[in-house]
């Protein structure tokens, strides 16, 4: 007897719900709007309904924005102002950009909206935003504190919002807020070429609308697709800490892959004119950052894909990044080895002022010089996660993990490993140390200039050969 009422309707929500998500098309209406065109681009401008939120958080993500998005006092103080002053929130917010290639303008102001390409298209900016009101929508929907206070990131808020979603929905008639809301598209859409110079300009927008906090390089190559092959090369674990975005949560940032990165490249012809210096891994990793995104953009390394994205298709590049892959567990071998092998040397590792020692019962008495030396928690190694008994300065360890290079030769063009380096460590490790030692004294222990010594670097080539 329902079949035509209330079931029919809850039915009808359901399948939108269910098409919306596999085909990334919602229809979104504007309360108040304005189309604006020049030069291959319209902006329609406007205010969009609160209740039309939900539908648009859960089509457009933010993948297309080269910066993540992550809870603190910005998103609390975007909430507080949803709960407080909803009225006002429309004027005290930029709202969201939204950019898609493909759009189909209807009546009464709605704007039919698919995002076929979520890595180019979506939330290009306003990523605070949608995280803050996307919570909020949370709270209104009654979902429990823990699990609104525990969300961190965009990815932490998405699988919330997965669990919580109908809910969300349930609770459609108590969102009362206007969101402003810019829909950035091509003016032609039948014309292929007019959409690839559309979504071709995309990065350089969201880098401008994101300059309140400068872009960082890692983020922008990240979009482009510099980092995909190196991303599938390392091991996966470690490549799911790996903070590829900026804010997307991870534990280990993407420079200190792309530094250890020019242990390998400058054996490659394709490095050609662009070059690192070797104590530059430690000392300036965004010079590292910056020409490794310069390397990957040549001609002969990669070519443009549709939009801005790029394809690295050079199979000697792909090749080497099979030996940047190697770095950080070769990185965390020698942080682990490293205080046995200084003390098998003739010096005492626990007496370097750099170095902390794990010790819980030190840790707990009494003095500042207590608590400086020792460790209630062991330490990990940097990449791998590792626990250890000491830390390990990085700049002590960088030009050991360089010296690595010497076992490097190209056989073709290709890179490989002359011999395995996880057993030449093992083999040879303490007797480079008897020599690194002369330099770790020289510099009174101080890691900082240790890694900062460039005759240190190529004194360690030389040493590993």
């Amino acid at each position: 007897p329902n079949l035509f009422g209330g079931e029919a309707r809850v039915l009808a929500e359901q399948l939108s719900t269910t098409e919306s998500k596999l085909s990334k098309k919602l229809i979104l209406k504007f309360e108040q709007c304005d189309e604006q065109s020049h030069n291959g681009l319209r902006r329609v401008v406007g205010f969009v309904q609160g209740r039309s939120i939900p539908t648009l958080l859960d089509v457009a993500d933010l993948s297309a924005n080269p910066r993540s998005a992550k809870t603190g006092s910005v998103t609390a103080d975007i909430i507080s102002s949803l709960e407080q002053t909803p009225e006002t929130f429309p004027f005290k917010t930029k709202g969201l950009l939204i950019g898609t290639s493909s759009y189909r303008a209807l009546e009464r102001n709605r704007y039919e909206l698919s995002f076929d390409d979520p890595e180019i298209e979506g939330i290009l900016d306003g990523g605070h935003n949608a995280l803050a009101v996307g919570i909020y929508l949370l709270q209104l929907s009654g979902v429990e504190e823990r699990v609104t206070n525990g969300i961190r990131t965009w990815s932490g808020f998405r699988e919330a919002w997965s669990k919580h979603y109908d809910e969300v929905q349930e609770s459609r008639d108590l969102i009362d807020f206007l969101m402003p809301v810019e829909l950035l598209v091509p003016t032609d859409t039948a014309d292929k070429e007019s959409i690839a110079d559309f979504k071709s300009q995309l990065l350089d927008i969201c880098s401008a609308r994101n300059n309140n906090v400068q872009l960082t390089e890692e983020a922008k190559a990240n979009q482009k697709g510099f980092y995909t092959n190196l991303h599938d090369a390392l091991d996966p674990e470690l490549a799911e800490k790996i903070e590829w975005k900026t804010n997307d949560g991870g534990t280990i940032k993407v420079r200190d892959i792309l530094a250890l990165s020019w242990i390998v490249l400058p054996k490659l012809h394709e490095a050609g004119n662009i070059k690192v210096l070797p104590n530059q891994i430690y000392r300036n990793k965004a010079i590292c950052v910056e020409q490794f995104n310069r390397f990957m953009e040549q001609k002969s390394v990669s070519k443009d894909r549709e939009g801005y994205k790029c394809e690295i298709f050079n199979p000697k590049v792909l090749k080497a990044f099979e030996l940047i892959a190697d770095l950080p567990a070769l990185f965390d071998r020698i942080y682990l080895d490293f205080p046995d092998a200084y003390n098998s040397a003739g010096g005492s590792f626990g007496k370097i002022s750099a170095v902390k020692i794990y010790d819980p019962e030190k840790a707990l008495e009494k003095g500042p010089e207590k608590k400086a030396k020792y460790l209630r928690r062991k330490p990990k190694t940097p990449f791998g996660e590792l626990p250890c008994n000491y830390t390990c300065p990085e700049g002590f360890v960088t030009p050991l993990i360089y010296g690595l290079c010497a076992l490097i030769e190209e056989d073709g063009g290709i890179v490989k490993w002359k011999r395995d380096p996880a057993q030449f460590l093992d083999a040879h490790l303490r007797d480079v140390m008897k020599t690194y030692r002369f330099f770790m004294e020289t510099a009174q222990w101080d890691p900082q200039k240790v890694g900062k010594n460039l005759s240190v670097y190529e004194f360690m080539a030389v040493e590993f050969s």
